[in-house]
């Protein structure tokens, strides 16, 4: 127990004194931290006592909310919800149709009534309680477990906390692992479960620039939409019904009429998805030396394969349109990352400072007693991971969706045998609402020939590798043979995929009740193929969580020792992002760009002009450029831009997850929507470069300007208290 006494103690460590200002726009920090580094805050401008930011009922972190994948903000007192343009694109992709192309045109709902269910699985998540469970978690029983044992264990407290957490009506409750295992926290949220689309700009204003300007500067992309949120005439969360009523919320953002110019301070809240900075170096050299070029060339090829079986066929491009936003963003960030890594040093730096720790380690026999033994065999435990990751890298691509469709279903069968108590995480009672939901989901986003030609490319691919890298099993699943041609391939899954009745969405739906023994009588290719593989599914599970609870018992080790090193040195580490709450903080400024060039701090309607060719990423719509045109700009624009300013630049620490994050001025004030990054920046998810991090911002003026003299949404604007 003295080694929880330390850690616990070292979590706790004063961050100021790692951090001076010069750096302090580096780190998402946990909520709970914000008091350590209040002086930072304070000195680089902000007008609000730091710790209101601590407490997640309160004005103003009150109005972050989470959408489940994006951030958002509450910005009037009924319910209005603002995030970016590509977090709502599949609410507006679900929403359109050849006749009706909300992706093209936009939208914007002339009353409450006009309003659009968001579709099936959307969420509006507001976080009311964070408490840290790291106790309960690992308690000493579940310390002194190993392998499979230690990770059952866990996730069986887990369950146990969330449920008891969502006894209460209306939560969704998680427990969050932060540094790795070494601590857990438990979030409760309210679930609003009546999400409508309110106001989406035209396609060319929300994701003006689209792939080509995607992680680039300069920007003029006014990537906002609206939501609201809905609940039942008690005011507690309910599913879509025409009486329920807008939710009031205790607090909301107001945006900001004061002016936001360079230097201002600025902070973001919101729900960064995952970094990677305490990633080992074995991780960081696999990861993009064998990885991540993979999943770049697979990416591009499976976009191709998207643009040439959806070309001339409008349905098939808007269901594949949130899938191609997707995989085009992950695909441009992985090249980012992959460009910035190559030829630079951080592997060297990141084995530098691993060197470091295990001499520090090995330089005291107390803690070679503590640390020593994980040190010694996580790279080994690792590279177990790394070779089944090479093993099954083929044949995930290769998967026909309706076969991970049939295997889900199954679980999900065999786990309702159980009391609900035993069931796996993801099978349980509260999971059935989101499976159901993607399941009808699936009728509006799954296209089946450009699927099964996606399947066919990977697939034939995957068998041409040699035989003792082939999953017999699978292949037999799926009536597939080593080294089969593509026109063979092709003609099998053209068979199988002819045969399957899962495209249907009743018969999809029905398998939600049925049992396992219906699934073993099936004649659906796709449900005897997970019928016949389930029992090794099984037991590869079983050996992948053996190996999980080996890493994850070594790394949180490691992670202690890092901890302990650092705070010998008078450092601190903070928490790599993993989904929850966190707050970063920064200036609007502008930095040197590459070639000698300068980048300015903002942006302006005059570059949507100058950019705009008519067609592809840059055909801003004839409303827009005649209101440019016009030079209206009303209290939005600035005298020394001599215009609206579009997108700005800030310093602020922010990664994939922060997207639709509300960005606020030194008051709390909305001043706009974190979207996106600079492309030789995304690789501060594994390595943070001061000098190059910027995140970019769509500026709430031009939200405003766009929204009354081109969209014409004065009544969002008068709800917001703007107009």
């Amino acid at each position: 127990m003295r080694n929880s006494t330390l850690a616990r103690a070292l979590l706790w460590a004063p961050l100021s004194l790692a951090l001076g200002w010069a750096h302090a726009h580096e780190g998402m920090w946990m909520p709970s931290q914000l008091p350590q580094v209040a002086k930072d805050l304070k000195a680089a401008g902000l007008a609000i006592d730091p710790a209101k930011l601590t407490q997640l009922t309160q004005f103003p972190m009150g109005a972050i909310v989470s959408l489940g994948g994006c951030t958002a903000s509450f910005v009037s007192p009924m319910g209005l919800v603002v995030t970016n343009h590509h977090c709502a694109y599949g609410s507006i992709q679900f929403n359109s149709s050849p006749q009706r192309d909300l992706l093209k045109n936009g939208f914007l709902a002339a009353s409450f009534a006009d309003e659009l269910p968001a579709g099936p699985g959307s969420r509006v998540y507001v976080t009311e309680a964070v408490t840290d469970v790291t106790n309960r978690v690992l308690s000493s029983a579940v310390r002194g477990l190993q392998g499979k044992a230690r990770i059952d264990a866990i996730e069986a407290q887990q369950k146990a906390l969330v449920a008891d957490c969502e006894k209460a009506a209306g939560y969704r409750c998680n427990v969050a692992s932060i540094y790795g295992g070494l601590q857990y926290q438990l979030f409760k949220q309210l679930e609003i479960r009546d999400v409508r689309l309110v106001h989406a700009p035209a396609d060319m204003v929300g994701r003006f620039g689209g792939d080509t300007d995607n992680w680039i500067w300069p920007r003029h992309t006014g990537d906002y939409s609206f939501y609201r949120a809905y609940v039942g005439p008690d005011g507690k969360p309910a599913d879509f019904n025409a009486a329920n009523q807008p939710y009031r919320p205790k607090h909301h953002l107001r945006v900001a009429r004061s002016p936001l110019n360079e230097g201002d301070f600025v902070m973001v809240a919101g729900y960064p998805g995952r970094t990677n900075r305490h990633a080992l170096p074995a991780e960081v050299d696999f990861t993009f030396g064998w990885l991540r070029p993979r999943n770049i060339q697979a990416y591009g090829e499976w976009l191709d394969i998207i643009q040439r079986e959806t070309t001339g066929r409008r349905d098939a491009e808007i269901k594949l349109a949130n899938t191609v936003a997707g995989l085009g963003n992950a695909h441009k960030n992985w090249q980012g990352q992959q460009a910035s890594y190559e030829g630079s040093d951080i592997l060297a730096r990141k084995q530098a400072q691993y060197q470091a720790l295990k001499a520090w380690v090995q330089a005291d026999p107390q803690r070679q007693v503590q640390f020593g033994a994980s040190l010694a065999r996580i790279d080994g435990l690792l590279a177990q991971v790394q070779e089944e990751t090479r093993r099954d890298f083929l044949s995930n691509l290769g998967t026909p969706t309706l076969l991970g469709t049939a295997r889900d279903l199954l679980k999900n069968a065999d786990q309702r045998l159980r009391p609900d108590a035993e069931r796996q995480a993801g099978y349980q009672d509260r999971d059935q609402a989101r499976r159901r939901a993607g399941l009808e989901a699936f009728e509006r986003r799954f296209d089946a020939q450009t699927d099964k030609a996606k399947v066919s490319h990977f697939l034939t691919q995957y068998l041409a590798q040699p035989a003792d890298r082939l999953h017999a099993g699978f292949m037999q699943a799926l009536g597939l043979q080593p080294g089969m041609s593509a026109e063979a391939v092709k003609a099998r899954v053209d068979s199988l995929y002819a045969l399957s009745t899962l495209t249907d969405k009743a018969e999809r739906l029905a398998w939600l009740s049925r049992t396992p023994a219906e699934f073993a009588q099936s004649g659906d290719p796709f449900i005897a193929a997970a019928v016949a593989l389930y029992a090794d599914d099984e037991a590869r599970e079983a050996r992948a969580k053996e190996l999980a609870g080996q890493v994850q018992q070594a790394y949180v080790d490691v992670m202690r020792a890092r901890i302990a090193f650092k705070a010998s040195q008078g450092q601190a580490v903070y928490p790599d992002a993993n989904g929850t709450l966190r707050v970063s903080f920064g200036q609007v400024t502008g930095r040197e760009g590459p070639d000698g060039s300068t980048w300015s701090a903002f942006t302006t309607l005059r570059g949507i002009t100058a950019k705009h060719q008519g067609k592809g990423d840059f055909d801003a719509p004839a409303e827009q450029l005649a209101a440019i045109k016009k030079g209206e700009f009303g209290p939005y624009g600035v005298k020394a831009l001599n215009s609206v300013p579009v997108n700005f630049l800030a310093t602020l620490d922010t990664t994939g997850g922060n997207s639709g994050s509300p960005v606020l001025n030194r008051r709390a004030e909305l001043v706009g929507l974190l979207f996106d990054g600079t492309l030789d920046a995304v690789i501060s998810d594994w390595d943070f470069n001061p000098k190059t991090t910027r995140s970019i911002v769509v500026d709430a003026r031009y939200m405003q300007w766009q929204m009354r003299y081109v969209d014409k949404a004065d009544r969002l604007l008068k709800e917001m208290g703007v107009l």
